[in-house]
């Protein structure tokens, strides 16, 4: 159990949450190094604030090497006005800041994977304390969050937002509506290989109103994922009521992960060939992909067969495959 008298977070923020207007700041984390003995690291952070209302967290770069988020969300930073809102936007672009700047996906500093770190500790590394201040500051500020992702530079995804499946079925109710509202073109009732430490499961635990999205992969973003990203930041803001007008709605295909056979793993490495793309059909037991053994030549190669029928939604990128990664994921029609 978590312990109930922790020592105050070591981050401090340079914006007034209760502030009305707009404020870009950063939250400081002391952190002492070799290039500087008395450094920090400085999260930006842009808080808007006008009156009443509920209060919308938007984070991106919860994993360093996904760009969906943060393109939409420094975007957003800059062109929110608080005489358009009715409540709070709190907007933090980039959560893992060390991994953005390094373009990883987890911290160059200690190697820590911001969504397993929850709930994490305000005397334990970077990334623990950055998730500690989020867990016990941010969170319960916090009525929406929204939190991007895309594939990185190992994943490729079909564009989608998704929720949870809970135990808390208004809860429930409440987010897969706000996944409607983003308006991305496939919309997800989401299953976990793992759950625990995730930011997900905080905020959930919380009773927030939980999003995400995957939006893309690579290890890039392309026009239309970030207008995706763009236009989907925007709707959930409508939908909560923070800005005044009407969703640009946009047509959805609603998918399932119904069970743990959606995920395929590889189990030999090598030189991955994809038998279907992104956003076709598979049958049980029809094979996705092919794993070329690379050490010699004549060797067979080793297939990946579909455990359900389904639609590929996520591939493995790039070409390169060693034994234990995700090669694929499959979802169904709803």
């Amino acid at each position: 159990m978590r312990e109930q008298h922790l020592r105050p977070s070591p981050i401090s923020a340079t914006v007034d949450f209760e502030a009305d207007g707009v404020q870009h700041g950063f939250l400081r984390l002391p952190y002492s190094r070799d290039d500087s003995a008395w450094g920090s690291v400085m999260i930006p952070i842009t808080v808007v604030k006008n009156g009443v209302g509920p209060t919308a967290l938007f984070t991106g770069g919860n994993h360093g090497d996904e760009y969906e988020g943060p393109i939409a969300l420094f975007d957003l930073a800059r062109r929110l006005d608080a005489a358009e809102v009715q409540g709070r936007v709190i907007i933090v672009p980039a959560m893992n800041y060390p991994a953005f700047r390094d373009a990883t996906r987890t911290s160059p500093i200690d190697k820590g994977n911001m969504n397993r770190s929850f709930p994490g500790r305000p005397d334990g590394t970077v990334t623990e304390k950055i998730a500690d201040y989020f867990q016990r500051v941010l969170l319960p500020l916090a009525d929406i969050v929204l939190d991007f992702h895309s594939g990185g530079k190992t994943l490729d995804f079909l564009p989608f937002c998704a929720a949870h499946i809970l135990h808390d079925k208004e809860q429930e109710a409440s987010a897969f509506d706000f996944v409607k509202a983003f308006g991305a073109p496939f919309s997800m009732k989401m299953l976990e290989i793992d759950a625990v430490g995730m930011y997900d499961t905080a905020a959930e635990e919380m009773g927030k109103i939980f999003i995400t999205t995957e939006l893309g992969g690579g290890g890039s973003a392309t026009a239309k994922s970030a207008a995706i990203a763009k236009r989907g930041a925007m709707n959930v803001l409508r939908r909560a009521g923070i800005i005044k007008g009407a969703i640009d709605a946009q047509p959805t295909q609603w998918l399932d992960m119904p069970s743990g056979d959606c995920f395929a793993f590889a189990e030999d490495g090598g030189l991955v060939e994809f038998l279907v793309d992104l956003g076709e059909a598979v049958e049980p037991g029809s094979v996705i992909a092919r794993i070329h053994p690379t050490s010699r030549t004549g060797a067979e190669p080793i297939d990946v067969h579909a455990k359900m029928a389904g639609m590929l939604v996520a591939r493995h990128f790039p070409g390169l495959i060693k034994a234990g990664d995700c090669c694929a994921v499959l979802a169904v029609a709803v």
